[in-house]
């Protein structure tokens, strides 16, 4: 059955006539792609989680204002823009500012790949796909107003008709153009100069290598080794931790003062997030006779260099699937 289901396939001629749990089974068929689209209106995993199940509710109490002129897919992609458009509203007013976002939260690769397979044939869609989830796409969208994030991510990323995102929005389709040029603008402002240019796709050996020696060289804490493998105009922060480092010497600085060098006992685990390779980090804790987590360091690199690290805290380990200690000798 497709993904666009529409409650006449199943035997029924609206969802008024659907039981609980017979409606429930045919939403939850579309939960990741819905949870996945929220994340990019919210940055956020968490409110998305929370906002998906409010979606969810709404649907079920609308249920006999579904009349099939849409599929159900698009019918919960509206309410679920406009739950999200309701939640910044009232615990986000004013989008974020200055390059920071302290409500970033990462997106593990292994939920992404419950995705619908993009279609081979449409190589372009695809790498929108993937582009749209990195974590530099993230703090570009989440620096727009609501109304326009929302115009940019329904037209650009799902491809939306503009009539279609305007009778969403309530607007005209002349206001939503308006609106999704300024976002559009603004993506230009925020987004890297060499977005064109990301490494997207699978890794590559040479990626892959990058890795390598920045793990080494962090478990070494070898401050040089790892400045080498950084471009000049190298982007660092820690969300929700106040504070942008931008450029080698910066970054450089901020670990030399935070005492990176004296940090001994760190063994990693190379996972997935963003589509972006990363690393989490476990530091090694005498009296639990284990390596815990630290933190986890999510790298873009461009042209053979790392150009951000974007790094989170250790609450992030399970959302990512990752184990809570590895042992003295390594296993897990």
């Amino acid at each position: 059955m497709s993904a666009d289901t529409r409650p006449e396939e199943l035997g029924v001629s609206d969802l008024g006539e659907m039981d609980e749990p017979a409606f429930s089974r045919l939403a939850e068929r579309h939960r990741r792609e819905l949870h996945v689209h929220c994340y990019r209106m919210l940055g956020s995993f968490e409110d998305a989680e929370d906002t998906v199940q409010e979606t969810f509710l709404r649907a079920w109490r609308r249920r006999e204002t579904f009349e099939g002129r849409s599929t159900l897919r698009a019918w919960l992609y509206r309410i679920a823009t406009n739950a999200c458009l309701d939640l910044l509203a009232k615990s986000r007013p004013k989008p974020a500012t200055g390059g920071e976002v302290p409500w970033l939260q990462p997106y593990p690769d292994r939920l992404l790949d419950e995705l619908p397979a993009g279609d081979a044939d449409e190589p372009e869609t695809v790498a929108v796909a993937r582009e749209t989830v990195e974590l530099a796409y993230l703090v570009a969208v989440q620096h727009l107003a609501p109304r326009p994030r929302a115009a940019l991510i329904l037209r650009d990323v799902l491809g939306w008709p503009a009539k279609n995102v305007a009778e969403l929005l309530g607007d005209s389709v002349n206001s939503v153009n308006s609106a999704l040029q300024r976002a559009r603008a603004g993506m230009r402002e925020h987004l890297p100069a060499e977005r064109q240019d990301w490494t997207g796709g699978d890794e590559d050996a040479a990626t892959r290598a990058l890795v390598r020696r920045y793990t080494d060289a962090s478990v070494a804490t070898d401050i040089d080794g790892l400045a080498a493998l950084l471009r000049e105009d190298v982007r660092c922060s820690m969300p929700p931790t106040p504070g942008l480092y931008v450029g080698r010497d910066a970054v450089v600085k901020d670990w030399v003062e935070s005492g990176f060098e004296r940090m001994k006992g760190l063994r990693p685990v190379l996972t997935g997030v963003n589509r972006q390779p990363a690393v989490a980090f476990y530091l090694w804790q005498q009296r639990e006779g284990a390596y815990l987590p630290l933190t986890i360091d999510v790298l873009r690199i461009t042209g053979g260099t790392i150009t951000e690290i974007i790094t989170f805290h250790d609450d992030r380990f399970p959302r990512l699937g990752l184990p809570d200690s590895l042992p003295a000798d390594g296993t897990e």
